[in-house]
């Protein structure tokens, strides 16, 4: 059922959120747009719960990336394509599935035990592989290959490390727990515990088959100090690709990824109901 009421909620709520966010410098100001259609779509078509669950991300990747920055900002200069502050895409490529799927939820109630599987699976991939990315970089120890399993530097795509693999659990479940415990919260409907497990191994699948995209066809250019997601050098050169597909960014990567942890969790769902 949609209700115009909580449409309006969901507006300001995430015009607010999103505004803080840009004042602090998490969110460019195209991400703030982002942060706003992601945040009425889901809080205003899913409820409290889903937005519990987007805040819970969206706050506890930003607390991960501002963690020891100055030890990361050497990759945010070489490796990584973007930098911390998010912009539409990366906004868009991170909540899309999961919005929709509230929306969705909405439009066919019928199905809203598989929506909000849908719902639960993308958000914990999302949230799986952002703690993986923001806390990996930080092991002691330089990560492996997914494909290979040979060292490789840290910020590689496609590298994962025993301590990114745990990042990357506790991510999904806390995921699920948020979600749960919200719904209890929130809701008068039954709290689904499975939801938890679902969230967990639906967001391990997602997050794992983001560095398998990564390690085998996200797209890598030639930069000065070796391989780097940036497709232009610090002066505006643009830089030769050298491996992967030129469309597989990591944007594009990320929201294949959640769409394949939706996917996970709904089949869990089903199997399970």
């Amino acid at each position: 059922m949609i209700d115009s009421r909580r449409i309006v909620l969901g507006i300001i709520i995430s015009t607010a959120i999103g505004a803080f966010a840009y004042y602090r410098g998490s969110l460019s100001g195209s991400g703030w747009l982002g942060a706003i259609i992601t945040g009425t779509l889901t809080f205003g078509f899913g409820g409290w719960a889903h937005g519990a669950s987007l805040v819970f991300f969206f706050v506890s990747s930003t607390m991960w990336s501002r963690l020891r920055k100055h030890q990361k900002s050497d990759l945010d200069r070489t490796m990584f394509e973007k930098g911390s502050r998010r912009d539409i895409w990366q906004a868009l490529a991170n909540g899309g599935i999961a919005a929709v799927a509230c929306l969705c939820g909405s439009l066919w109630p019928e199905f809203l035990l598989q929506w909000n599987a849908c719902f639960v699976g993308a958000m914990a991939t999302v949230a799986a592989d952002t703690w993986a990315t923001e806390l990996g970089v930080l092991a002691k120890r330089p990560p492996r290959l997914i494909t290979t399993f040979k060292s490789v530097p840290r910020g590689t795509s496609g590298a994962i490390s025993s301590f990114g693999t745990l990042a990357t659990t506790l991510g999904a479940m806390a995921v699920g727990i948020i979600y749960s415990g919200s719904t209890a919260i929130f809701t008068t409907t039954p709290v689904i515990v499975a939801f938890i497990g679902v969230a967990t191994v639906a967001g391990v699948i997602g997050s794992l088959s983001d560095s398998l995209m990564g390690a085998t066809v996200q797209r890598r250019f030639a930069g000065r100090s070796g391989l780097t997601e940036q497709s232009f050098a610090s002066d505006g050169t643009r830089l030769p690709l050298v491996f992967g597909w030129r469309w597989m960014n990591n944007d594009a990567v990320n929201f294949i990824s959640s769409l394949i942890g939706a996917l996970v969790a709904v089949g869990l769902i089903c199997v399970i109901n």
